[in-house]
């Protein structure tokens, strides 16, 4: 509906933007697309939570058989890792958010140093269960 205004320049009446049901609309869309994100990308958190902590025990593990065949006697804490040069530090525990581990002692008969067995294995703190169902302290 075009009008002629004094200075003989045609203009347009409607006015230009969004209408509240444009707007609603795109809102219900974004609300959707970000119901769907959300728990995608927590999930792929978790997923490298738990491939850090995979990591983390696998080398503790490997340090712990190293220093060991090393010292002819495993350590006593993990803190003998460090003191001792194979770590820099004790590696933290992604799931529980610190460098508490739980530690499994060697049985006193298969110890190497049988008058003082040490550690023989490390788990995880947390009493969460894995994407897979499995309890984290199992690994």
């Amino acid at each position: 509906m075009a009008r002629l205004t004094r200075s003989g320049i045609k203009t347009d009446r409607r006015r230009f933007g969004y209408t509240l049901i444009e707007l609603i609309i795109v809102m219900a869309i974004i609300s959707v697309l970000v119901s769907v994100a959300v728990p995608l990308y927590q999930k792929s958190i978790t997923r490298a939570k738990e491939s850090l902590l995979k990591q983390n025990i696998t080398t503790l593990r490997t340090v712990i058989d190293e220093y060991t065949f090393d010292k002819k006697k495993a350590p006593q804490q993990l803190q003998d890792l460090v003191a001792a040069g194979y770590l820099r530090a004790v590696p933290l525990d992604p799931i529980t958010g610190n460098d508490q581990w739980i530690t499994i002692m060697e049985d006193a008969l298969t110890a190497v140093d049988q008058t003082d067995p040490g550690i023989w294995d490390v788990r995880s703190r947390s009493d969460q269960k894995s994407l897979e169902g499995t309890p984290y302290s199992e690994w």
